[in-house]
């Protein structure tokens, strides 16, 4: 499968056996399973799934709102993101970031990369000593970690704003971003906050 490829719609059954799949299992480079994350049933959290191009709106471990039709990068997506490679990073995030967007209407920022992005690139050597610890005291410090480093940034969830609508309904096309459309963001919106979990798988 290229990166680049034309999304189809996948029965509906599927979906929630990726749904119990997901959230049953340990989650992608966290070392935290959904049951003990989901202890605070009150706050929605998001549970994006790369495969099948939805998104669901989780109250512990309940879907209450799903988005069908999402792109993510046109890279595909990868727990090992590089500057430039437009794939959509595989984790746990957490909106760090709400802002209106001239070309994407609106956009909710992820704290992007989280420490184990970060030691994981030291270890493979794919970051320096020096940048590590840049991350990660931003991180201790509570802000957002630097954007420009080789693990790349800027990524978030956002609307199509002036985007073809019909190159979102057939192909992945973000650099590296989970995009939905206009009106999909507006519904979101209401379930978001800084500080929401976004689980990528």
């Amino acid at each position: 499968m290229t990166p680049l490829f034309r999304r189809r719609k996948r029965p509906a059954y599927r979906y929630i056996f990726a749904i119990v799949t997901l959230v049953l299992l340990p989650l992608a480079g966290t070392g935290l399973t959904a049951p003990a994350y989901a202890a605070d049933k009150l706050a929605p959290w998001l549970l994006v799934d790369t495969e099948l191009g939805k998104l669901a709106v989780m109250k512990g471990l309940k879907p209450i709102k799903t988005f069908d039709g999402i792109a993510i990068g046109r890279g595909g997506a990868s727990a090992m993101r590089r500057e430039g490679d437009r794939k959509t990073p595989l984790g746990q995030f957490e909106i760090a970031w709400i802002a209106d967007s001239a070309r994407y209407t609106k956009f909710f920022g992820l704290r992007y990369p989280t420490l184990e992005i970060a030691r994981r690139a030291l270890d493979e050597k794919r970051i320096s000593t020096k940048t590590f610890n840049k991350i990660k005291a931003a991180l201790d410090a509570g802000r957002l970690p630097p954007q420009d480093t080789p693990l790349g940034g800027n990524l978030g969830i956002h609307g199509l704003g002036a985007s073809d609508p019909d190159i979102h309904a057939s192909f992945n096309w973000t650099n590296g971003c989970v995009a939905l459309t206009d009106r999909q963001l507006t519904e979101l919106a209401a379930y978001v906050t800084i500080g929401t979990t976004v689980i990528i798988r």
